[in-house]
């Protein structure tokens, strides 16, 4: 099982800009990588807040964080909760919020979570295993024309129909590597012969589906902005086009106005131009040339980062 490597980790931790004291709240705890982190900078006094619906995620990184300190605490819940989550614990404002919006490596490594198009596995996919809907249940129940708009909206696949078309005609499809071969048979062979794998759109099309991964990311972004104190920065780390379009669509909302749009063509310049929020850095990080050669799951990751004036 390939170890999971917290990507963008040392650009992350250093534009949070960390108040040793402050409140930090990390949305997405997975293995404990940014959460660690952001623990071991932290005073008594400070306070680590880490969200995940995953359970085996939670045991596994509950044993990391404890050996560094004991200020944490760990929800678990879905962050498009955020504001509940935090409400329960007495906590109405923080000053950092960190999003890594990637799949573990584990989840991807253990075959019987699904998620991998490269190991036999059950059909499930599931971030949180007490939900009722899986992978199984869309692939074997939905029409066609619902597969071809999930498959082509959330996983950028240009041949959602073809693949949509030979699922239906498959049906029972009960396995991970059941479906990448239909996935295949759907393909022609010019996409075969290129060296990305398949299945891999549709892999991640179904994922976010299933675990409403957009709806939940756009729900919990506002959130965040609400409740980030002033000086207080929120960073996000994308790793596909539908991340980037709902992280670029809330940030642009969030730090440009329609004042500013009018004086940005005047010569003046104006302390307070109407925005509640400022971007540290004008286009999103990419990471180090070291770092994709290290970790190849890098590669299409981008971290943004805005703070609250």
């Amino acid at each position: 099982m390939m170890e999971h490597i917290s990507v963008l980790l040392q650009e992350s931790i250093d534009n949070l800009n960390i108040n040793p004291d402050g409140i930090y709240v990390d949305c997405t705890l997975g293995r404990g990588g940014h959460s660690s982190e952001i623990l071991k900078r932290l005073s008594d006094k400070g306070l680590l807040i880490s969200i995940d619906r995953d359970d085996e995620a939670i045991e596994k990184s509950q044993k990391r964080l404890s050996e560094i300190k004991p200020n944490f605490k760990i929800i678990k819940g879905n962050f498009d909760n955020l504001k509940a989550l935090l409400a329960i614990e007495g906590i109405f404002e923080v000053d950092g919020i960190l999003y890594d919006l990637g799949v573990s490596s584990p989840q991807f490594d253990e075959d019987n979570r699904g998620f991998s198009y490269r190991f036999d596995g059950p059909l499930d996919m599931r971030m949180d295993q007490s939900q009722d809907l899986t992978a199984e249940k869309v692939v074997n129940t939905y029409d066609e024309k619902e597969l071809a708009n999930i498959i082509y909206q959330y996983g950028d696949e240009k041949f959602s129909k073809q693949i949509a078309r030979e699922i239906v005609k498959s049906r029972p499809i009960k396995s991970t590597l059941q479906l990448v071969d239909v996935i295949k048979k759907a393909l022609p062979q010019k996409v075969l012969k290129l060296p990305k794998h398949p299945a891999k759109k549709t892999f991640q099309a179904l994922r976010v589906y299933v675990n409403g991964e957009m709806d939940a990311l756009e729900k919990s972004l506002r959130q965040a902005l609400d409740v980030i104190k002033p000086h207080g920065r929120i960073c996000i780390i994308t790793f596909q086009s539908q991340e980037e379009k709902i992280v670029s669509k809330i940030v642009k909302e969030a730090t440009t106005s329609p004042q500013q749009q009018v004086l940005k063509n005047l010569p003046v310049e104006v302390d307070d131009d109407g925005t509640k929020f400022k971007l540290i850095s004008k286009k999103p990080i990419k990471p180090s040339k070291d770092e994709l050669e290290q970790n190849r799951r890098a590669h299409s990751s981008k971290l943004w980062v805005i703070e609250k004036k």
